[in-house]
């Protein structure tokens, strides 16, 4: 896909991202079946120095080894052994810093044009919006499961991100995140943004 986001755009500062992929576009390609959703709610995550990162105190684990992939890479896990949780790695190869995906929004109108996504958005918003808010919910909704654990989205022929939306800075609210309450100080950090007044995000 020619809109398709580079190596570029995931290496960089990790707030900076969290804030920007809201927008963007998810692409899962299924078969000869795609679905498109928008990134409407991220949480940042930021490594060693962040309690509620899988990371803190650099430390290692065979579940959090992707973490610790260069920006743009697919760290997925099993939350209370029930829902998928997808997170996208950010900054330099070895710094486990990611953004957790927490809800997007269905896309159910596109077509594919010279290798170019076409969206026009035309949703029947509050019979859908219960499918992807949440990121167990969004994991469910585009089928993602252990075997995307480690993928790369920049190469990936099976899901990607594209560039989708422009968001203004006076549409993003940002606020502390969801469900962290044993990261002490750290679960105060406004970490957690998303597009004001989208039906789909999680919680408001």
């Amino acid at each position: 896909m020619k809109d398709r986001l580079k190596r570029e755009f995931y290496t960089r500062d990790t707030l900076l991202v969290a804030k920007e992929l809201l927008g963007k576009y998810i692409v899962r390609k299924i078969g000869e079946r795609f679905l498109v959703g928008k990134i409407v709610e991220t949480e940042a995550y930021i490594g060693p120095k962040d309690k509620a990162s899988h990371s803190y105190q650099w430390k290692v684990t065979k579940r959090n080894l992707a973490e610790f992939l260069e920006g743009g890479h697919i760290y997925i896990y099993l939350c209370y052994g029930m829902y998928w949780q997808l997170n996208i790695t950010t900054s330099k190869i070895g710094t486990p810093e990611c953004v957790l995906i927490r809800a997007i929004e269905p896309i159910n109108k596109f077509k594919i044009k010279n290798a170019k996504l076409k969206i026009s958005v035309n949703n029947s918003k509050f019979k859908i919006k219960n499918l992807t808010n949440g990121p167990g919910k969004l994991c469910k909704w585009i089928k993602l499961d252990k075997s995307f654990y480690g993928e790369d989205l920049v190469t990936s022929k099976r899901i990607w991100l594209e560039k989708g939306e422009k968001i203004l800075a006076s549409k993003i609210v940002a606020t502390k995140r969801i469900g962290i309450d044993y990261a002490g100080p750290w679960k105060h950090k406004p970490w957690r943004f998303y597009i004001k007044n989208n039906p789909f995000v999680s919680v408001k």
